[in-house]
């Protein structure tokens, strides 16, 4: 097992947005064979994340004036497209860390942007520790305590995708004066303990358990303005649904991509259609014919919803913003329903031999199924809706 406080190979610096999609590409070839495996055994994929992060494609939105490529958001969302059909656990780890880098961009001093675009830049990973359990309210009860002998960090959290992979762990904090701060720790900090409980039914080996801080020591230096970020208008909450966006549709293209060879192949028509092979079954035909369709129109709307991000990072406004949420937020709504259609269609179309266990294609429902639960997507219609007819802006905050 790889050990996160090593730092990783030296990182390649990507320099362009043809060049991410081409590692991408390279990368995703050599991800999928494994993805069955990793996932039926729960095998963490640490040699896996070691190539990811040696490649480059952590570092590809540190902005150019910092090292990076700067990529734009289009490409962002391709590129974890792109991994997610190879593997969905894959493409969620990195989520976060280019959370944390929008987080870095929009609202740290240029000193703490130097010092953690240059890990970026190097191939360390930044995990997460935001959210907390065991309350019904979203009161964050992590607290950032200052005292006599520096700033200490004291709390519990879950659902901490990639902590247990990470070099850093961005964690949600109040402070003494309940003011919200993003706080990196190291991942080998005294007090930091990682438990791997995550035990859901899929998205399975995305190291998303618990992270507890017991009285940690925080330099003041790696403490980022949080609360205050979305007090004015910022990108951070559109750049992150846009890559969980990305994610499901990544899942729901390779339910799709592994759903054709088992119709070709293994799958037998239906005694009415009066057809030699399934893949000449007329109401086969027109079901694919669907879901075909509302993966290219979800990948059409991602498109259309990074361009509008783009937008909004280059000129941070009230309008650019709400419009930029609004974007992802209509393709959210639809990566959500064509993903979860191609990998519940993936079986009607095949028929029960599919649910063998040795194929594992329930690994694609399973892992749309469960990243889609991510945000609530009855709420992306409510803010189009209100935006729609009331010209309500969205609320400005990570999950909209």
């Amino acid at each position: 097992m790889t050990n996160p406080a090593s730092p990783p190979p030296e990182a390649h610096i990507i320099r362009t947005d043809a060049e991410a999609l081409e590692v991408a590409r390279a990368l995703a070839e050599s991800f999928a064979p494994g993805a069955v495996d990793r996932d039926r055994e729960r095998i963490l994929p640490w040699a896996e994340l070691d190539a990811f992060s040696a490649s480059g494609l952590w570092g590809i939105t540190v902005p150019r004036a910092h090292g990076g490529a700067g990529v734009s958001m289009v490409t962002l969302a391709r590129v974890t497209a792109i991994i997610a059909a190879a593997d969905g656990s894959l493409s969620q780890i990195p989520q976060n860390h280019f959370y944390a880098l929008e987080v870095l961009r929009s609202g740290a001093r240029e000193d703490q942007q130097r010092f953690f675009f240059q890990k970026a830049l190097r191939g360390l990973r930044f995990g997460n520790a935001l959210a907390e359990i065991s309350h019904r309210d979203f009161k964050r009860r992590t607290r950032l305590v200052r005292t006599p002998g520096g700033l200490l960090l004291q709390g519990q959290k879950f659902y901490c995708t990639g902590a247990i992979y990470a070099h850093w762990i961005p964690t949600l904090a109040v402070d003494d004066e309940d003011v919200q701060q993003l706080v990196f720790i190291p991942r080998r900090a005294p007090g930091v303990s990682i438990t791997d409980d995550w035990d859901g039914f899929g998205q399975r080996v995305t190291g998303s358990g618990s992270v507890a801080f017991d009285q940690v020591q925080v330099q003041p230096e790696w403490v980022v303005p949080f609360q205050t970020s979305f007090e004015r208008p910022t990108p951070i909450g559109p750049v992150a649904q846009l890559i969980h966006a990305a994610i499901d549709l990544g899942i729901g293209q390779s339910a799709f991509t592994a759903t054709l060879p088992f119709i070709r192949d293994r799958a037998r028509p239906w005694i009415d259609a009066r057809v030699a092979t399934a893949a000449e079954d007329p109401l086969t035909l027109a079901g694919l014919g669907e879901v075909a369709l509302r993966l290219s129109a979800a990948e059409a709307l991602l498109h259309r919803a990074g361009a509008a991000v783009d937008a909004a990072i280059t000129e941070p406004t009230e309008n650019t913003v709400a419009g930029a949420s609004v974007a992802v937020a209509e393709a959210k709504v639809l990566t959500t329903r064509a993903g979860l259609l191609a990998a519940s269609k993936l079986f009607e179309f095949t028929g029960t031999s599919a649910t063998f266990a040795d194929d594992n294609l329930d690994l694609y429902w399973r892992n749309v199924r469960t990243h889609t639960l991510h945000d609530p997507v009855r709420w992306k219609y409510h803010a189009i809706g209100n935006f729609a007819l009331n010209g309500v802006n969205p609320p400005r905050h990570g999950a909209i």
